[in-house]
């Protein structure tokens, strides 16, 4: 570094590689203590599913607000069906109906019920619900009446006030991360608008000549970009905002101009390694600071991290593989802790033992990319970076530690499972 935080000329290993690496546990270190959580903001109910409330919320009604049927069937009082059965009918007169949201308004008499749908009040003083599989329904011009064939105990088949939620209950503590049923909890109590951390607007920045637009056919020597469809999935899955206008060539100017767009991160894919026309690194460093750029990890070894005023910049390899690597390792825990969401992989792991050894080097992580077979883990792969189709073969991927010189078959090992 100069004095001014940043890389001096000797620094730039475009044309002439990395002379030291920074271990993989450095790196994340410094993703943890470069991370803030964002500020509040509201949203509409409808869109607050997997965002991370800001406060707690209690009810303030309760729910349900009166005593409601929980059975299709007829509304009594207990106390007058007790002894009743196939052999000993129970007759009580069938007065009127009450259905889902119409107030009932109908007193019990001695020997009278009310047909009540589910969700529908009951009678404010009946005590029981019996199901209508249980009596048996009769009718002349004049009037209806059933006969209950079962004795049934009070409260059945009655939903109280307050039964699902108390009026000033706790129903979600700060930190939550809303899930489906969380939204349908809160519609339920009357919320319209959720207060949530706000989401982490990324900006995309993808780099080449040589690139074509996804959805393009490859041509001669040019290829399509893969990065920016797997970077946004993998954002939105995180929890972020997608900015990306489009590919920029190598440019450095261009470049330069898109380091400074208004946004919270910035992942640059590709134009981040060794090359040439590798701007990005350079860039950071002269509008900011590069604070790590080499990584002792294999893929994603010309990864990097650093800052441009309030942004955080990660550089990501143009490699397919290496690019998801870097950014599961690095940009994906930061993106995650400043959205409220927990830092740790979103993958499901798994401990399983290996099918065969794995060789790696000390002083160096390693991404594996393995299946999962009947024997056991199975690698496909720790190099290949441009081989995307590695980790869509593949069911998942271990971390073999800095430490290793591998695995031995038969040792249990993390996979961590892409699905």
């Amino acid at each position: 570094m100069g004095s001014d935080g940043n890389l001096t000329m000797a620094n730039d290993v475009r044309m002439k590689g990395f002379s030291k690496r920074v271990p993989v546990e450095k790196a994340l270190q410094w993703v943890d203590q470069n991370t803030k959580k964002l500020p509040t903001e509201e949203v509409k109910l409808n869109h607050s599913a997997g965002r991370v409330l800001t406060s707690g919320i209690a009810s303030l009604v309760n729910v349900p607000g009166f005593r409601r049927s929980m059975m299709d069937g007829f509304a009594i009082r207990a106390e007058e069906v007790l002894g009743a059965s196939n052999y000993n009918p129970i007759r009580m007169s069938v007065i009127g109906e009450s259905l889902p949201g119409n107030r009932c308004g109908i007193s019990l008499k001695t020997g009278q019920t009310v047909r009540v749908m589910t969700g529908a009040e009951v009678p404010e003083n009946a005590n029981a619900v019996v199901p209508v599989e249980f009596v048996e329904i009769k009718s002349d011009a004049h009037c209806e009446w059933i006969d209950v064939l079962t004795s049934i105990p009070e409260q059945k088949n009655i939903s109280r006030i307050g039964e699902d939620i108390a009026v000033d209950e706790k129903v979600f503590d700060s930190g939550r991360k809303l899930r489906p049923q969380d939204v349908g909890v809160l519609a339920s109590i009357g919320i319209q608008n959720v207060p949530v951390i706000r989401q982490p607007v990324v900006r995309i920045i993808v780099t080449g000549n040589e690139l074509l637009p996804a959805g393009s056919i490859p041509n001669g020597v040019q290829i399509v970009d893969s990065n920016s469809p797997m970077l946004k999935a993998l954002i939105e899955r995180d929890g972020g905002t997608v900015v990306h206008p489009g590919i920029i060539p190598d440019d450095e100017e261009q470049i330069a101009e898109a380091l400074m767009d208004d946004c919270d991160v910035i992942l640059v894919a590709g134009g981040s390694s060794t090359g040439k026309e590798d701007f990005a690194p350079q860039l950071v460093a002269k509008l900011g600071e590069l604070s790590i750029h080499g990584i002792a990890m294999r893929p994603s070894s010309p990864a990097g991290m650093g800052k441009i005023g309030n942004k955080t910049v990660f550089l990501l390899p143009g490699n397919p593989v290496s690019c998801l690597c870097a950014y599961d390792f690095f940009a994906g825990r930061f993106i995650r802790q400043m959205g409220g969401l927990d830092k740790s992989w979103p993958y499901v792991k798994r401990s399983l033992p290996l099918s065969q050894k794995i060789v790696s080097t000390i002083g160096r992580t390693d991404y594996a990319r393995v299946n999962i077979s009947v024997d056991g883990v199975v690698p496909i792969a720790i190099s290949g970076a441009s081989i995307l189709s590695s980790t869509s073969k593949a069911d998942g991927f271990c971390v073999i530690p800095q430490d290793s010189e591998g695995l031995a078959e038969a040792t249990d090992i993390d996979v961590f499972l892409y699905d």
